[in-house]
């Protein structure tokens, strides 16, 4: 079972590899290994770290609650008991090393801004940090992170979405009104070719890949016959696509 590490000598040996200079970073195939600080560990930053994790990533988890570190190092390679407010702190374990600093506290939003801030003091390239309400949001983009993200918002919205556009099979949003989107193949494409479908011309959208039961066609070429039990994968405007449907 991983142990529960503090702010200590044996710290720095733990994560020496978390300092490694940039261009030391191993890769996996094509792609190299990230470097993320998560602070807070509540149920998202939990999820978030075991999935950054479960990709071969470096991750350290931060949070200052000892019951939740202890339980949290259960299934982290690398958990740390930490006051994230302190930039004394966050500099003797070496957060200024990674790529990208995650925070992710929920219920005590002037830790979450303290902690964003710090990061952006130390100089951590890539700055995300969570929100609860638009308010906050605008407060954390003022104070200099990079990005921030209301994941119940997100997550309301998507569901609303599904549930609106009956033909949504489903959707990944890439950024304001930017949608992947699959779509029920509306009948009047059944038998055309995806270049006499004209989609792009018509609708502004890429047709990125077409699922026919089992298989799934990467950038299907102008000739190809959409059939009726077609699945459109487009990218494009949110609000194109549902003129599509």
């Amino acid at each position: 079972m991983p142990q529960q590490v503090s702010p200590s000598q044996k710290l720095w040996s733990q994560l020496r590899e978390f300092g490694r200079p940039k261009n030391q970073r191993t890769s996996n195939g094509n792609n190299y290994r990230r470097e993320f600080i998560i602070i807070g560990l509540g149920r998202f930053g939990t999820s978030l770290a075991m999935t950054l994790n479960a990709y071969k990533h470096n991750v350290l988890a931060v949070d200052n609650d000892t019951n939740r570190v202890q339980e949290v190092a259960r299934v982290l390679p690398h958990v740390l008991q930490l006051d994230a407010t302190s930039i004394e702190a966050m500099h003797e374990v070496g957060a200024d090393s990674f790529d990208t600093g995650i925070v992710c506290i929920g219920t005590d939003f002037e830790s979450n801004l303290l902690a964003t801030v710090s990061l952006r003091k130390l100089g951590v390239r890539r700055v995300i940090a969570k929100a609860r309400t638009m308010t906050q949001q605008e407060i954390l983009l003022r104070v200099g992170a990079d990005e921030v993200i209301l994941p119940e918002h997100e997550a309301g919205v998507h569901l609303g979405r599904r549930l609106s556009a009956i033909d949504f099979v489903d959707f990944m949003e890439l950024g304001p009104n930017i949608s992947v989107v699959e779509i029920v193949t509306p009948d009047v494409f059944v038998g055309k070719s995806l270049k006499d479908a004209a989609i792009r011309q018509r609708y502004d959208l890429t047709v990125v890949a077409l699922k026919r039961g089992e298989q799934v066609l990467v950038s299907p070429k102008a000739s190809e016959i959409i059939h009726k039990e077609d699945i459109l994968v487009v990218l494009g405007k949110t609000e194109n696509c549902e003129k599509l449907c």
